[in-house]
């Protein structure tokens, strides 16, 4: 059987400064490593980790350095509304206000510096199906 050991998300970026801000101010990331060409964050507890990497760096084939499409990354979080505040007050691209969702989260979509779309949901309390 093979194992995992390490499961990172890397995004490909044009905006390597406004992503790594993005994604520190509304997750709470540390920043692990950070160049002109990477960004490494990672959360307090060390358990998360997210890359931001340049697009048109040469380690990113080439066919690869255009925005993807038909991907998302979620955040599942303790409180969605509290995102929701921290992406106003940033005047960050809100898609969707907080909302309740038939599958029992609470759910907000915001569009990140390279045009992504992140979801970011919390569980709704005793919601049952």
């Amino acid at each position: 059987m093979k194992i995992i050991n390490r499961l990172m998300t890397n995004i490909c970026s044009t905006k390597l400064v406004e992503s790594r801000d993005f994604y520190v101010k509304l997750f709470d990331f540390n920043i692990d490593y950070d160049s002109d060409w990477f960004v490494h964050l990672i959360s307090k507890d060390k358990q998360l980790e997210l890359g931001i990497i340049d697009q048109k760096n040469e380690i990113v084939p080439v066919e690869f350095q255009t925005n993807p499409k038909g991907f998302y990354i979620t955040f599942v979080v303790d409180n969605a509304d509290e995102v929701y505040e921290i992406a106003k007050a940033e005047n960050f691209e809100i898609l969707n206000e907080p909302s309740d969702t038939f599958y029992g989260q609470r759910r907000l979509l915001i569009k990140d510096p390279n045009g992504m779309l992140v979801d970011v949901s919390s569980p709704i309390p005793n919601f049952n199906f």
